[in-house]
């Protein structure tokens, strides 16, 4: 009989895994650049987020002109429309005055719901209808060489792809829909930090109280896995274990994946120059390995170190008792992998501080990143000139350069929300949840486990693992795109909104971002913001395409993540809170609740559901220190990363 495996138990498995536009609307209007069209046109200017209201409000103060009272003329027509006789005006009473306004006003809040129910009808048929929308739409995006993209075109392929897909979520988007047709403002605190002790917590991990390392006990090797956020933190964790063990740390090499297809090296990403003479106070970093050790076959003489041979979440004292004497012996270490291989507690203050100050500080981007990163903030801005809380500290001098005579501060900055939606096969496959595609999905991400993560798909074969509902309910399934644009739907954020999508290859194509990208429809990706030209340098560099979105994600006036398990936006919140000053939210969704949320969805009303979603995010927005055993780079808030003035 098959034994039955945690929910516990399944973290524990190892994987190897040319012109702009610039407009803005009123001032009663929350800003927005993405327009879909001009508003000379009645419906598109629906389409780009003006509800039915503001439609009719343009109407001629009379519905029915014919009629209308000429100020030349005795008599009119306009009561005998309502009672079928012609009547001299001056012998008009106030009562049939009274009638004629009260019918009216009953015509016109009858066209005015009718055309409210048209709208919302004609937002659904482009969710579940795309193959009858008849309408040719294009969007235009904010790029360097304008370009139009046809919605009709990629919601037809929903009905005709490979992979259709099956959403349980109609009557929520329905409703979701309806609720964004109505146009209301958006809450007040929706993009802003809601507690005011965020911003007590401030800077300090760049204070050192100590002298330079030698660096005399020998030489470590990093040879680091992964994407960019799991080889950035494990850079910063072989500074804090050279300082550790008084070892000269050589420049860290990164290991060519057949996940991540990446050849990049460090020097393709950050600033060696910089990297070195920053950290020169705490450690001593050399470029290569003197001769006489270059030559050494390092396993045969027992200094080749994988993650097999070191724990996850290793202390201290296990590099002090095992990799300690293999300095001293052979003069150099060879770390391979290095995932997660320093736990975060115990460890002693300074070296944490180091930590930080190697994550926040010494690893700046290179100037070709920062050059793209400070081009991709400025169009999601609208081409806006205000400098941005973070952006010196994201893309250096190139945020200075679009500053000649303006203040730090621009009076008023276009702002957009930036979303990380973790929906990438990879993490499709390994969550072991369903979305929807019935059989070809399931054999499609059998086979995906079988070839990438074979560990866990003999798991699958010998043991009983959870359900997928069970999983989904104990909030272990990444948020699908349906389930994103109900949160940012429930949350207010207006229709118009800006929305930066980060993220490379969404499980599902086009067709799986159908309802993000109808009811959210200025949302963009670098690929929409950038021509080809200026992204061609990064193409095949997935890992360079990461800083970009790191960089434009950090900038963001809001950030929110679907996962708050991942890596790459647990780096962001994190530094987002050491540098925002109390000002930069991000949204972190608890699955858990979210998913006791949307198992109500048949039944469920909006304004319930709206409740109970806003509470569930913004009980994650408290702020609080960094708890015992959490990671440094994601809650920075501590006496070793920051000072915290009551």
């Amino acid at each position: 009989m098959a034994k039955s495996v945690s929910h516990s138990n399944l973290s524990d498995i190892t994987t190897t895994s040319g012109n702009t536009s610039n407009e803005e609307y009123g001032d009663d209007q929350p800003i927005s650049g993405f327009r879909v069209h001009s508003r000379k046109s009645s419906s598109p200017a629906r389409l780009s987020g003006s509800s039915p209201v503001n439609s009719l409000g343009s109407l001629p103060p009379t519905r029915f002109p014919a009629f209308s009272l000429s100020p030349d003329s005795s008599t009119t027509w306009f009561d005998g429309f309502l009672c079928g006789a012609v009547i001299d005006t001056k012998k008009m009473n106030k009562a049939k005055i009274k009638v004629w306004y009260r019918n009216k006003m009953t015509i016109g809040l009858a066209v005015l719901i009718g055309s409210f129910f048209l709208m919302n009808w004609w937002m659904l048929s482009r969710i579940q209808e795309p193959g009858r929308t008849r309408e040719e739409i294009k969007v235009k995006w904010l790029k360097a060489n304008s370009s139009t993209v046809s919605i009709r075109e990629e919601l037809e392929k929903l009905g005709r792809g490979r992979k259709p897909q099956k959403t349980i979520f109609v009557r929520l988007l329905s409703k979701a829909a309806h609720a964004l047709a109505e146009n209301k403002p958006e809450p007040k605190d929706l993009w802003v930090e809601p507690y005011i002790r965020a911003s007590s917590w401030t800077p300090c991990s760049h204070t050192r109280d100590w002298k330079p390392s030698e660096g005399d006990n020998g030489y470590i090797v990093v040879t680091a896995n992964g994407g960019i956020n799991q080889q950035r933190v494990a850079v910063c964790n072989s500074v804090a274990i050279a300082r550790l063990l008084n070892a000269t740390l050589v420049l860290p090499n990164f290991l060519y994946s057949s996940v991540w297809r990446d050849s990049s090296q460090f020097g393709d990403i950050y600033q060696e120059e910089h990297f070195i003479n920053y950290l020169k106070p705490d450690i001593r970093i050399v470029r290569k390995l003197p001769k006489e050790l270059q030559s050494l076959d390092l396993n045969a003489i027992g200094s080749l170190v994988t993650d097999i041979d070191v724990v996850k979440e290793a202390k201290p004292s296990f590099y002090l008792k095992y990799i300690l004497p293999i300095l001293h012996r052979n003069r150099v270490v060879h770390f391979v992998g290095f995932g997660n291989r320093l736990a975060s507690d115990p460890i002693p203050r300074q070296i944490q501080r180091l930590r930080c100050r190697c994550n926040f500080y010494a690893l700046r981007f290179v100037p070709k990143i920062q050059e793209v990163g400070a081009l991709l903030i400025q169009r999601m801005r609208q081409n806006d000139t205000g400098l941005g809380l973070l952006d010196h500290y994201l893309v250096g001098p190139f945020s200075q350069s679009k500053m000649k005579g303006q203040k730090v501060h621009a009076a008023k900055i276009s702002r957009y929300l930036a979303l990380h939606l973790r929906f990438e096969i990879d993490m499709v496959a390994h969550s072991l949840c369903e979305f929807g595609g019935g059989e070809e999905e399931m054999q499609e991400l059998e086979a995906y486990r079988d070839t990438h993560f074979p560990a866990l798909a003999e798991l699958k074969k010998t043991k009983k693992l959870p359900s997928s509902t069970d999983l989904r309910s104990e909030g272990l399934c990444p948020l699908m795109p349906e389930e994103t644009v109900l949160m940012l739907a429930a949350l207010g954020f207006n229709r118009r909104s800006h929305i930066y999508l980060a993220g490379a290859h969404i499980y599902g194509g086009k067709s799986r971002l159908a309802a993000l990208t109808t009811l959210f429809p200025n949302l963009v990706t670098k690929e929409n913001l950038l021509s080809s030209a200026e992204i061609e340098p990064f193409a095949n560099f997935s890992s360079q395409l990461a800083a970009l979105d790191f960089i434009v994600c950090t900038a963001s006036d809001v950030f929110a993540m679907t996962d708050s398990g991942s890596q790459f936006s647990s780096l962001i919140a994190g530094y987002r809170i050491y540098y925002g000053g109390g000002k930069m939210p991000s949204i972190r969704p608890n699955k858990r609740r979210l998913a006791d949320i949307f198992v109500k969805n048949n039944t469920i009303e909006w304004k319930v559901f709206e409740t109970r979603v806003r509470k569930a995010v913004r009980q994650n927005k408290r702020v609080f220190s960094r708890p015992i055993g959490r990671s440094v780079y994601r809650y920075p808030r501590c006496q070793d990363c920051m000072c915290y003035t009551a």
